[in-house]
């Protein structure tokens, strides 16, 4: 931690209360991709459609505030979305 400079200290403490705040976000995004998987692999469409939206919204809220960068947030979304389209043909 800084020492002795008062904006220094700020900086930390802004920068630890962002970084806490960027994990949670990544977190959740995390957690519903999980979610989604399970719903595919259980064949649940229903579930999967719901957790689906969940997780594209996670992931578009995310890119937004620069947590995740926007074209890895779309690689993901096109992934999970040919995952989505293959489990409803099987």
């Amino acid at each position: 931690m800084a020492t002795k400079q008062s904006s220094a200290e700020k900086r930390h403490r802004q920068s630890e209360e962002r970084r806490l705040r960027n994990k949670a976000v990544k977190s959740a995004v995390r957690t519903s991709v999980k979610k989604f998987v399970t719903a595919v692999q259980k064949k649940d469409t229903v579930e999967a459609e719901a957790s689906f939206k969940e997780m594209i919204k996670k992931l578009d809220s995310a890119a937004q505030k620069g947590i995740i960068n926007k074209k890895a947030a779309a690689r993901k979304k096109s992934r999970m979305q040919i995952l989505l389209n293959n489990s409803k043909s099987a």
